[in-house]
């Protein structure tokens, strides 16, 4: 009997140790800092919106003289060299107004209001000027954001990417002598960062003379984090 409960005791433990979930192993002490990193470089594409808002007593006479100014404005970005493919419509609207003569009283029907903004890509910043005078000499009474890019910003980003993880080592070095210890090998590498655009943004106006643009630079910036085990004491 003493031996059929020592061997039932014997079973119970193995199956419990094999029902037991193995313990993870506990991950290597690591030194975890953020590098960064920025490039500037002037901006070689450009986006600008125009457009016509054309208020008439009638919807129809907004939507028709709307769709009149809006058909120079279009002939004149193709007199300015501009591609179709490179301009296309970003808000069409046609919305009654209203005024409120009396505060107490209703507000009545005044006429509508027709609009039409197109978002056109310069390919040459040289011409951003010369298109502004020329679709606003069109008619376009309505010019919003001016946005500069960098086509090839992700090259670009390529050397910034480089420049922080030298930045990311430099402060996990500092890191890392002052507590005695050296580094490791990077256990892992993750990428914050993105380009930063610069917005330049210009109110609507008749334009006599040629616009003054000033393009500046655009600055791109990475962000990394990079953890790196320790070895012990150096």
């Amino acid at each position: 009997m003493q031996n059929r409960i020592t061997l039932a005791i014997a079973v119970a433990t193995v199956a419990a140790l094999i029902s037991r979930p193995a313990q993870a192993d506990a991950p290597p002490p690591t030194i975890s800092v953020t590098g960064e990193a920025t490039i500037s470089a002037p901006p070689d594409l450009a986006e600008i919106e125009a457009g016509v808002t054309t208020d008439a007593k009638t919807a129809r006479e907004a939507s028709e003289a709307n769709n009149a100014a809006m058909s120079k404005v279009l002939a004149a970005l193709k007199s300015a060299g501009i591609a179709e493919k490179d301009y296309q419509t970003s808000r069409l609207s046609l919305q009654p107004q209203y005024t409120n003569q009396n505060r107490s009283g209703p507000s009545v029907l005044s006429g509508y209001r027709a609009t039409n903004r197109i978002t056109v890509k310069l390919r040459d910043i040289a011409k951003m000027a010369g298109v502004i005078d020329a679709v606003t000499a069109a008619g376009a009474n309505d010019i919003g954001g001016i946005n500069f890019t960098v086509s090839n910003a992700s090259k670009l980003l390529d050397h910034a990417r480089a420049e922080a993880i030298a930045d990311a080592r430099r402060k996990a070095e500092i890191y890392a002598k002052a507590a005695g210890v050296s580094l490791g090998a990077p256990v892992s590498i993750a990428e914050h960062g993105s380009a930063v655009p610069v917005l330049y943004r210009r109110a609507a106006a008749p334009m006599a003379a040629e616009a003054a643009i000033a393009p500046g630079e655009e600055t791109l910036r990475v962000t990394v984090g990079v953890s790196w085990e320790i070895k012990g004491t150096p």
